[in-house]
């Protein structure tokens, strides 16, 4: 695996900025509460800023406990653990990830704003293992090798539509058994994943929101296979 910073694993990558929409009242009562906190490791109890932006839901301290109880039962220790947060918001997963000896964590953020707020978060907590990328996710995903990561976190705004599109583009992103987050409104269809070469590893629900672990199939889809929308 390429042990070099990932800025240098696919060169320079063009910084685009985003508007922030108006706050929806989910997003003002989450800027409202101000911030989440990590909840395990070397960082607990560190809090992290919550920007109030249209489509911004930092997973809930309940569903990270329970996400890195499920890696830590499939992967063992993380120390050794290379992870990519693709959407990465206000960076939870991602510090999550770092807090609990995370090797190499790398955030892809769009939105400027975001951005700087998880480089100051890492310069805060000296966090050498993460890096922070300001981009667009597809240029990101684009320029990445392949076989990077054991974990990848996509947990992109509900509304957004793009969580189907970006399990198929990080799917060359993986090592060796390694496992995708996602997050959604509605149940995912174990079936309807094979389409995309992928099964389910574990899932849950809180409250609104489902949570799953997803892992690729021994056996990867046939080229030209039809692909449908898993949930």
């Amino acid at each position: 695996m390429d042990r070099r910073p990932f800025a240098l694993a696919y060169g320079p990558m063009k910084k685009t900025a985003r508007s922030v929409t108006p706050p929806s009242r989910a997003a003002r009562s989450a800027a409202q509460a101000g911030r989440v906190r990590i909840i395990g490791g070397r960082y607990r109890r560190t809090p992290i800023a919550v920007l109030p932006a249209q489509g911004l839901r930092p997973t809930p301290d309940r569903v990270r406990e329970t996400l890195f109880n499920w890696l830590g039962h499939l992967l063992g220790d993380l120390s050794a653990i290379s992870a990519l947060d693709l959407f990465a918001g206000s960076g939870a997963l991602g510090f999550e990830m770092a807090s609990r000896g995370g090797r190499r964590v790398l955030l892809v953020e769009n939105n400027a704003r975001a951005a700087e707020a998880l480089r100051a978060l890492q310069r805060r907590l000296a966090a050498t293992c993460v890096e922070v990328i300001q981009a667009d996710w597809q240029a990101a995903v684009a320029r990445l090798e392949p076989g990077l990561f054991d974990v990848i976190f996509l947990d992109p705004p509900f509304d957004s539509g793009v969580l189907p599109q970006a399990l198929d583009a990080v799917r060359r992103l993986l090592a060796a058994g390694g496992l995708i987050y996602a997050e959604t409104p509605t149940p995912m269809d174990a079936a309807q994943l094979t389409g995309l070469g992928l099964e389910l590893a574990r899932t849950g629900r809180a409250g609104m929101v489902y949570f799953h672990l997803l892992r690729m199939q021994p056996c990867s889809i046939i080229a030209g296979q039809s692909r449908t929308r898993p949930w």
